[in-house]
């Protein structure tokens, strides 16, 4: 019998979110793949050093301990020759990702379906896109931005924005078109109405099914927040919508427009989602970030 990933949290991610190759992206990007593939070969037995997702990777497959409930697997543009490095360096890291996919160039977005990703991390913007257009929840991962040194070893510490990352953007929607005053009108009108399914829902349920799991005894803990501009009362529909979901969340920001980088140092979260870039380039300077390319404001 094949073997399944379906009971899994899969976790896909390119080779540049999960190690810094930003040196060798940089030839890359110049258009020369083969000067890339020449420099990739030279450094074969150098261990590339931690990426942005490196620390929550770390973290996700400690919840291994006691039974096989996570499964990362790198996603790479890169050449399988290439890809040699990028399992040497999980080796020299202590990482066990045992799966790979090479495309050499190739949108691998594809392969997201036979993996039954919950999600993918890439720092390429059009394979999340793709991604996202597809139905996976996905994000781009922003290389600058600061790895977290976690006063937290024994907890995987993730915060969300609210809407148009677990939430559809339909609230966004109408902020965008008519302001603010029509966005709480709405809001209220609908308090009882759960949203549709954001993006990054299914990244939430697995965790929070992980959670579940979990004992007293488990060398690692899941701990995730809400961080969200939404203010009172449109605090209320967000709420209910989580209820209607069965979800639990362990803690919830309110903020009203104010900045949420200060927060999220506070929290200290090992990776944060937002869909709007603004709110990204602030949280990268606290804690490794995702841009959710999805709803309105990623329009283009």
């Amino acid at each position: 019998m094949a073997l399944s990933l379906a009971d899994k949290l899969v976790v896909a991610i390119s080779s540049r979110a999960l190690f810094d190759f930003e040196e060798e992206n940089r030839v890359y990007e110049a258009g020369d793949l083969k000067a890339y593939e020449t420099l990739q070969r030279e450094r074969l037995n150098v261990p590339a050093k931690p990426g942005v997702a490196f620390p929550l990777i770390r973290k996700l497959l400690a919840l291994n301990t006691g039974g096989h409930r996570v499964e990362v697997v790198i996603l790479s543009r890169s050449d399988p020759i290439s890809g040699l490095r990028a399992f040497h360096s999980c080796r020299e890291h202590g990482l066990t990702i045992e799966r790979g996919v090479f495309t050499r160039g190739r949108a691998p977005f594809g392969y997201l379906k036979p993996l039954n990703a919950s999600l993918f991390l890439s720092a390429n913007q059009q394979d999340v896109r793709d991604a996202l257009a597809a139905g996976f929840p996905a994000a781009r991962v922003l290389p600058e931005s600061a790895k977290m040194a976690s006063k937290y070893p024994d907890e995987i510490r993730i915060a969300f924005d609210g809407d148009a990352v677990l939430f559809s953007d339909e609230a966004e929607r109408v902020f965008q078109k008519d302001g603010l005053r029509a966005f709480v009108g709405h809001e209220i009108d609908n308090k009882h109405l759960p949203l549709a399914d954001g993006p990054l829902k299914p990244l939430l349920e697995a965790l929070h099914r992980l959670q579940k799991l979990a004992d007293a005894a488990a060398p690692m803990r899941i701990r995730t927040a809400l961080v969200t501009a939404r203010s009172a009362p449109a605090h209320e529909r967000a709420i209910r919508t989580l209820m209607a979901w069965n979800i639990e969340i362990d803690e919830a920001m309110f903020l009203g427009g104010l900045d949420k980088s200060a927060f999220l140092r506070e929290f200290e979260p090992d990776f944060f989602f937002d869909d709007q870039i603004g709110h990204c380039e602030s949280a990268r300077v606290v804690t490794a970030t995702g841009h959710v390319l999805s709803g309105i404001v990623n329009a283009s």
